[in-house]
């Protein structure tokens, strides 16, 4: 349990909650502070994977805290960015949409776990995941740029991406996994 990349993952987990309190911090602009925990954070979803596999390190506990960590990592700020104004109106919905599946499919690979079924994810989901990433990082940062607006338009233009990618690969794990629903373990 106290490997490399479970620690990093459960860094990840602690700096979600710093990024939280950054994002809507009222004493001052720490926009850049929460701009370099949020890259920090996604970068180690990268490094924990890659340390896991070259250092022999790769166990279902680690699996399973790297997959919270990441729903914790991109649900938190989508939901400060939305809570500070960065992401509102209509918008709003690109982020109740990629909640909505990220809690859906964690239920179905609960549920297909207890039949002793493992879901991994797919590598178009990993990608689905950057693209958040990319999206949420974009988001932070526009206030940062010389033109803020128009980096929250190209921010959010990528969330929507991100929320295209997002619903494909829940229903790709949703149709690959029909069979086994109702299976007893």
């Amino acid at each position: 349990m106290t490997t490399i990349p479970n620690i990093l993952t459960i860094l990840r987990c602690l700096g979600v909650f710093a990024l939280a309190v950054l994002l809507v911090w009222p004493f001052g602009d720490v926009r850049l502070a929460a701009l370099i925990v949020f890259v920090l954070a996604a970068l180690t979803d990268w490094l924990d994977g890659y340390l896991a596999r070259k250092l022999n390190q790769i166990s279902a506990f680690g699996r399973m805290l790297d997959s919270i960590a990441d729903k914790l990592l991109v649900g938190v700020a989508l939901l400060m960015l939305c809570a500070e104004g960065t992401i509102g109106g209509l918008n709003s919905l690109a982020a109740a949409l990629i909640l909505m599946r990220e809690i859906a499919i964690s239920g179905l690979r609960e549920h297909l776990g207890t039949k002793g079924i493992v879901v991994p994810a797919s590598l178009f989901a990993k990608w689905k995941t950057t693209i958040q990433l990319v999206a949420i990082a974009v988001l932070i940062g526009a206030p940062l740029t010389w033109a803020p607006a128009t980096f929250v338009v190209i921010g959010l233009v990528i969330l929507w991406a991100a929320v295209v990618m997002t619903l494909v690969s829940g229903w790709q794990y949703i149709w690959g996994t029909r069979k086994a629903w109702g299976e007893e373990a």
